[in-house]
């Protein structure tokens, strides 16, 4: 299994996170961004910067990632396409993305971007808390154990 991460928004307090466990697991883990990315010295962890523009980062995702790979997004389009291929996605507040929930969120997001293009104000999403810190690492844990041996 390869960890993926779509690193332009993901909170740094996951990224820490994703560090500690790829080392601890020897799981090779590589970053994807359209900037610089900050990683920590490790034979496990990589980032790759790509090109500026819309939805290059998760275009390079979906170009590397196999069957049984693990994606961290909370992008839901780039979620659906991860789990065409096999991959598995976790958003960063800890909740596995699966081929059921994530058809029912696609639609939830065109309704909601058709609400916003008829001008009603529809908020943002709840503020990033430690609960769902702690939540991203139970559930980070619970996929690494199941990790086959290399």
């Amino acid at each position: 299994m390869h960890i993926w991460v779509d690193a332009d928004a993901c909170p740094r307090v996951i990224k820490d996170i994703l560090f500690r466990a790829a080392d601890r697991t020897a799981t090779p883990m590589t970053l994807v961004a359209n900037q610089l990315l900050s990683v920590p010295p490790s034979p496990h962890i990589r980032a790759l910067q790509v090109e500026k523009g819309f939805d290059v980062a998760d275009a390079e995702i979906v170009r590397r990632v196999a069957a049984g790979d693990l994606v961290i997004s909370a992008d839901i389009p780039l979620a659906a396409l991860v789990i065409e291929k096999g991959g598995r996605v976790l958003d960063p507040r800890g909740e596995l993305l699966t081929l059921a929930n994530v058809r029912e969120r696609l639609s939830m997001r065109d309704f909601m971007q058709g609400l916003r293009d008829a001008g009603v104000e529809t908020g943002g999403p709840a503020g990033f808390s430690a609960a769902d810190s702690r939540n991203f690492a139970a559930a980070l844990d619970h996929i690494l154990a199941r990790k086959p041996a290399a």
